[in-house]
C-alpha cells in the first residue's frame, strides 16, 4: 500500500443488526427441498449431514474432490437410506459453468483463491434449479445441527420473502483467523450468517458464490446491498485451530478486508455508497492495518510465549503483509466485477429452468452422467 488518507475507518466488532432474527417458534411452517454439503474431507466428515437428511427425509445433494471419495460416500449414502446425488466437480465438463470477471481479476496474483469451495456451491445451484427445488439448505461437513427442524424453521422464513435465512452458529466461533485473535486478545468480536448453514430460496439462485474467501457473503448482496435475510435456530461449529497454518491467514485476507469493508457500509449507511471509492479503501485497510497491528500489540503485552501464542503471532503477521500488499483499486476493480458476474450468473441460471424430476434426470439435463457422478436410491 502507498501512503495513506488522514482518517482510520473503525473495526465493526458485529453486523447483528442487518438481519432480522427471529426465533424457531414465531417462523411460518415450511420444509427444505434438499440439503447441499461441499466436501473435500474424508467421507467419514458426511456423517451428521447425512444424518439430516435421514431424520428430515429429504435428498442430499454431495459435492466431493480432495480427500473426499465420491464411491464411499455414495455407499455411506446408500447405507443409511437417503436418496444422494454425489459429484466429483473435478471431473465437470468445462462448459458448465460461466467464466466470471471476479476469478479473472485475481487470477495469476498472490489473491488468487485456489480452493473451489465457491464452486462446489454454484453447482449446488444449478442442481437445485434443474430440479426446480424451491428452498434449499446448504450445510458446511464440520457443522453440527441438534434440531434438523431447524433447517424447515428457516425454510418457512424464505418462504415469507426472506432471500435467506442462515442458522446461528453456536460452538466454536465461526471468524476468520483475524478476528479470532481479535477476541482471543480481549477483542469485542461477534459473527455472522454463513454458507455453512444457510437455506436460499428459488429466486435466489440468481446470486452467486464468488471465488474468495467471505463467498456466503457477497452471495447475499445484490446491486443495493444486501438482501432481505434473517437468523434462527442454531447449529454448532466443531472446533479447529484458526492458528495451525498461517497460510490460512494469508488466503483468507483480501476477501475478508473486502467483505468487512462492505459490510461496514452496511451498517453505517444501509448501502454501497462509498464502495467503488479508491479514497474509501485507503481509509478502510489503513484501519485493517491497524486493527491487526493492535491485536499484535496486546498479545505482545502479555507475554505470552505458550505455543498458541506463537502460532497466533505467525498467522497475525501472514495477514498483516497480505493486507499491506492490497491496493484500494483492486478491491474498486473486484467489486465492478463482482456487479458484472451477477448479472453473468443470473443469464446463465435463466438458462437451467425446471428441467428434471429426480436426481438422475439432472445429471442427463446437466450432462453429468459421465462425469464422476453417483446416485443412491432411498431404500426406506
Amino acid at each position: 500500500m502507498n501512503t495513506a488518507p488522514q482518517t482510520v475507518a473503525r473495526h465493526h466488532a458485529s453486523h447483528g443488526t442487518l438481519l432480522a432474527t427471529v426465533p424457531v417458534a414465531d417462523c411460518p411452517p415450511g420444509e427444505v427441498d434438499a440439503v447441499v454439503v461441499p466436501t473435500n474431507r474424508p467421507w467419514g466428515y458426511l456423517s451428521t449431514a447425512v444424518d439430516v437428511a435421514a431424520a428430515l427425509s429429504r435428498p442430499l445433494v454431495v459435492l466431493t474432490s480432495g480427500s473426499a471419495s465420491p464411491e464411499r460416500t455414495a455407499k455411506l449414502a446408500r447405507g443409511s437410506g437417503v436418496e444422494t446425488l454425489v459429484l466429483d466437480v473435478g471431473r465437470l465438463p468445462r462448459p458448465l459453468m460461466p467464466r466470471l470477471a471476479t476469478t479473472e481479476v485475481l487470477r495469476g496474483t498472490e489473491f488468487e483463491r485456489r480452493t473451489d469451495t465457491s464452486l462446489k456451491r454454484n453447482l449446488g445451484l444449478l442442481v437445485s434449479r434443474v430440479l426446480g427445488w424451491e428452498r434449499v439448505a446448504f450445510l458446511d461437513d464440520d457443522i453440527a445441527v441438534p434440531r434438523p427442524r431447524d433447517l424447515d424453521s428457516a425454510a418457512g422464513l424464505v418462504s415469507a420473502g426472506f432471500a435467506a435465512v442462515g442458522l446461528a452458529v453456536g460452538g466454536f466461533p465461526d471468524n476468520s483467523v483475524v478476528c479470532h485473535a481479535h477476541r482471543e486478545t480481549g477483542g469485542e468480536q461477534g459473527t455472522f450468517i454463513g454458507g455453512g448453514a444457510l437455506v436460499i430460496g428459488h429466486e435466489s439462485m440468481t446470486s452467486f458464490f464468488p471465488s474468495v474467501y467471505n463467498e456466503d457473503w457477497f452471495f447475499l448482496l445484490d446491486d443495493h446491498g444486501l438482501r432481505r435475510s434473517a437468523k434462527t435456530g442454531e447449529v454448532l461449529q466443531k472446533p479447529y485451530d484458526p492458528f495451525a497454518d498461517e497460510l490460512r491467514a494469508q488466503t483468507e485476507e483480501f476477501g475478508d478486508c473486502l467483505a468487512e469493508g462492505v459490510f461496514a457500509l452496511l451498517d453505517d449507511e444501509g448501502g454501497f455508497g462509498a464502495a467503488t471509492d479508491e479514497g474509501y479503501w485507503w481509509e478502510f485497510l489503513l484501519g485493517r492495518a491497524a486493527l491487526i497491528e493492535g491485536i499484535l500489540e496486546r498479545l505482545r503485552s502479555r507475554r505470552r510465549r505458550d505455543d498458541e501464542a506463537l502460532r497466533m503471532e505467525m498467522a497475525l503477521r501472514a495477514a498483516r503483509k497480505r493486507c499491506r500488499a492490497i491496493e484500494p483499486s483492486l478491491c474498486v476493480r473486484y467489486l465492478k466485477a463482482l456487479a458484472q458476474d451477477r448479472r453473468t450468473w443470473a443469464e446463465h441460471v435463466e438458462k437451467h429452468p425446471r428441467a428434471a424430476t429426480d436426481l438422475r434426470g439432472a445429471l442427463d439435463v446437466l450432462r453429468l452422467t459421465d462425469h464422476g457422478a453417483y446416485v443412491a436410491r432411498r431404500t426406506r
